[in-house]
């Protein structure tokens, strides 16, 4: 399985990833094991999804940071 998730951070931003090991990846972001949310550490997983394949994940993430996917993001998922 592969899986899309957004976290708020502590700053009131949202951090949008894909990734194959869901679980690993929240545990070092919360942990503070990560370089891309470790200056600004994550409050909460607001939202994740799972797919059957990587392609769909990745469609799904680039979508979800697009312009109309931040839209979505804000009206539907959070």
């Amino acid at each position: 399985m592969h899986y899309v998730y957004i976290l708020r951070l502590r700053n009131g931003d949202y951090y949008v990833r894909g990734t194959s090991k869901l679980r690993n990846r929240i545990e070092g972001h919360l942990k503070g094991n990560t370089n891309t949310t470790t200056r600004v550490k994550p409050v909460e997983v607001v939202f994740y999804a799972a797919f059957k394949t990587k392609v769909r994940a990745l469609s799904f993430e680039k979508y979800l940071k697009s312009s109309s996917g931040f839209a979505f993001r804000n009206k539907r998922l959070i």
